[in-house]
């Protein structure tokens, strides 16, 4: 946390929900760090074990009654770690979505190969199938745009460490981009080829500056790359 933030007490361990840690919570937005393999939301399989449910009850403390609940700004894919900011009301939710696009997201990922530029960004229009998969166009009128800023941090035989600049928000962006440049990320079952022995995709959503939906101060939220990256760099 950056930039005028009011120090968080973290909550007694019998309210912290499995498999987030609160990074930030005020009477407006909730900044927590989600675990690979957990959903954002329910799914037609899985109703409970989500962020959004398991945060609903954290916010209502152990009290059913309990007007408090939270609201959904953005998605991060069950497989992905990192942050996900949550809106405490409606007119904060409404408020972050309409700025959303403007705010600064920072990723990490490891990704199979080495790119021929260290520093890039792949521009292309995303469209969806009807297996919901994403893939790119070259029509403007039939895909959202969606760009990818990256900067190679570290390279091994196999694989590529690299920084994201997220500069657009579409579904599965960072893996289509990657895969179809021929680099997919590492454990991507979807836009990846078969691999064994990796047990997450490795993508993490490290870092999100925001404007505060109230306060209007810039904050800035931030996560460590995770331990699992840099190990698969060293095999």
């Amino acid at each position: 946390m950056q930039e005028n933030q009011k120090k968080f007490k973290s909550p007694p361990k019998r309210y912290q929900p499995r498999g987030l840690s609160i990074l930030y919570e005020d009477r407006d937005i909730l900044v927590v760090d989600k675990r690979s393999g957990l959903l954002t939301v329910s799914n037609e399989k899985v109703k409970e074990n989500t962020a959004y449910y398991l945060l609903t009850a954290y916010v209502k403390k152990g009290n059913p009654k309990s007007r408090n609940r939270i609201f959904i700004v953005h998605r991060l894919d069950k497989d992905t770690s990192g942050i996900i900011v949550f809106a405490k009301n409606a007119d904060a939710k409404r408020y972050l979505q309409d700025e959303w696009q403007r705010f600064k997201k920072k990723y990490y990922a490891v990704v199979h190969g080495t790119l021929p530029e260290k520093e890039d960004v792949i521009t292309s229009y995303l469209a969806e199938n009807s297996i919901h998969k994403m893939y790119s166009v070259e029509n403007p009128k039939k895909g959202k745009l969606a760009r990818t800023g990256y900067k190679v941090l570290k390279v091994s035989k196999k694989y590529s460490l690299l920084e994201i600049d997220l500069l657009t928000g579409r579904k599965n962006q960072i893996r289509v981009h990657f895969s179809e440049q021929g680099y997919p990320v590492a454990g991507d079952k979807t836009y990846g080829g078969k691999e064994t022995g990796i047990k997450r995709l490795m993508l993490h959503a490290a870092a999100i500056t925001l404007v505060h939906p109230y306060a209007k101060q810039k904050m800035t939220f931030e996560t460590k790359i995770p331990p699992l990256f840099t190990s698969l760099l060293k095999q």
